[in-house]
């Protein structure tokens, strides 16, 4: 009877082991599952050489339409992207790696991806929850010291870009063209807006044109290009003298 016992023993420690190895092998292969989901977000979170995709395609396509990158738009982040993006950063006030993560993609007006996802669109007027926030970016850093309607005619003036031939099709694609504004050129494109640039760009959104159409503005005391002055004068908003 006691070798019985003995024998149900040892049985029953032997079960008692192999739970406690195949729980611990569940536990490790869960652990490591994690690991690598938490590998891919960090993946998707940034771009860098050697990322692939249409994210890729798209940093590519703008830096191309604002004339840092003159290479192919396949999607594949190359040598040449790479150091495409490190010029967008050093003239955008951004650590100069070559790594497009949050704030570059932010700068890039590719809000979404800079928000992992999360951030949502806007319906009532056809753009999006990024589009307002880089053009209010984009009214801040140009004329914060302008009034009320002089920061609306300013996002106007982005808006009538937008829609004209003679401009890239997209708010980030007329903010960061190349030479095009001086807040993208120093960095105050990367300033936090305040709520009144927020509300002038939602306005100029909602339709009011302040200039009536123009597609140019200066500061006649600041301005260097003779070209600018060549321009026909509409109105003068405070500072600002807008033109066609």
């Amino acid at each position: 009877m006691s070798k019985i016992l003995r024998a149900g023993a040892v049985a029953v420690a032997f079960m008692a082991v192999l739970a406690g190895t195949v729980f611990f092998a569940v536990q490790q292969v869960r652990q490591e599952e994690g690991y690598l989901a938490y590998g891919q977000e960090l993946e998707a979170a940034v771009l860098k050489q050697g990322s692939r995709g249409e994210d890729v395609k798209t940093v590519q396509q703008k830096l191309k339409r604002w004339g840092y990158y003159t290479g192919s738009v396949d999607g594949i982040y190359g040598t040449q992207t790479k150091k495409a993006v490190e010029y967008f950063q050093r003239k955008n006030g951004l650590t100069a790696d070559g790594i497009v993560g949050s704030k570059t993609f932010a700068a890039l007006g590719m809000m979404e991806q800079a928000s992992g996802g999360s951030q949502s669109s806007g319906s009532s007027n056809g753009y999006t929850n990024s589009d307002t926030y880089l053009l209010a970016r984009c009214i801040y850093g140009e004329a914060r010291g302008e009034s009320y309607t002089g920061q609306v005619a300013v996002g106007a003036v982005v808006l009538n870009r937008v829609r004209s031939a003679d401009f890239p099709n997209t708010i980030s694609g007329v903010i960061y063209q190349k030479h095009a504004f001086t807040a993208v050129s120093d960095g105050q494109i990367n300033l936090t807006p305040d709520q009144t640039a927020i509300n002038a760009a939602k306005d100029a959104m909602n339709g009011w044109d302040p200039t009536g159409g123009c597609l140019y503005y200066y500061n006649p005391v600041t301005a260097t290009s003779e070209w600018i002055f060549s321009r026909e004068t509409v109105i003068t908003i405070g500072k600002h003298v807008f033109a066609i």
